[in-house]
């Protein structure tokens, strides 16, 4: 049986891609053709799958040529996975700090103002978001509370679920159904302002969802293999620098 839980994520800034492509492919199939030659679609009940390029990953350093071979040495044959990150850091819904949108804050003290042993401090994300009503596997509208927002959701922004059987599953939303009046939540014992949408989703949800489960915003990631045919080769080329594309798509 497939484990889809507890796996390591891509680390997507090590890779340093110049491009990164996410898409959701397969979301309907062909249901004939009209009298005029137009083809009718019909939506697929999953919704279709998502897919994701890191193109021109420049690998120069010794230990990424050992990263790349340790992820062939474990991805080549699509049957083992991987959690591969979504980087939305410059678009998403996050608060610009010195003139940069922040979707995780680092270097966060203890409570007595001190850090660890070797300087670094706690993270967490500034936009995050809980479900606030129960949604069935396959539903395609989930009402979300999100706190943290630095803009109104609006035409659409990556997040994910982390769900108890299938993981980390990617979705994104293709209309804002409605917006709730805003509140403020008392978190910790911090007051924390939040908006609340209904939102129609693609692609529907992987698991059934109940109220007070938590979403993500700061780098959304999905639980990926390679596709079928794809493998990841350990590539030397003169002066040490290799640039390398690698395809992951969504695992089932």
């Amino acid at each position: 049986m497939a484990v889809y839980t507890d796996l390591p994520t891509l680390e997507a800034n090590f890779l340093a891609p110049l491009k990164t492509t996410f898409d959701v492919v397969g979301s309907s199939i062909e249901g004939g053709r009209s009298a005029t030659g137009e083809t009718v679609s019909m939506e697929m009940s999953g919704g279709g799958i998502v897919t994701a390029t890191y193109d021109d990953c420049k690998i120069r350093d010794e230990e990424q040529f050992e990263y790349i071979n340790m992820l062939g040495a474990r991805l080549n044959g699509s049957f083992r996975f991987i959690n591969v990150p979504i980087p939305t850091d410059w678009f998403g819904p996050f608060p610009i700090i010195n003139k940069i949108r922040r979707p995780i804050i680092t270097g966060i003290p203890h409570s007595d103002g001190s850090y660890f042993d070797d300087g670094s401090g706690y993270s967490q994300t500034t936009v995050w978001g809980k479900i606030t009503a129960s949604a069935a596997l396959n539903a395609g509208i989930v009402r979300m509370r999100v706190y943290g927002l630095s803009r109104p959701l609006r035409w659409s922004d990556w997040f994910s679920i982390y769900h108890p059987t299938k993981g980390w599953r990617a979705y994104r939303y293709w209309e804002v159904l409605d917006r709730y009046s805003d509140g403020t939540e008392t978190i910790d014992g911090t007051p924390t302002p939040y908006q609340e949408y209904l939102l129609a989703i693609a692609p529907p949800l992987r698991e059934a969802v109940t109220s007070g489960t938590r979403v993500e915003f700061a780098r959304p990631r999905f639980v990926a293999r390679f596709p079928a045919g794809f493998t990841l080769p350990s590539v030397i080329e003169a002066f040490f620098v290799t640039q390398q594309s690698i395809q992951f798509t969504e695992a089932f």
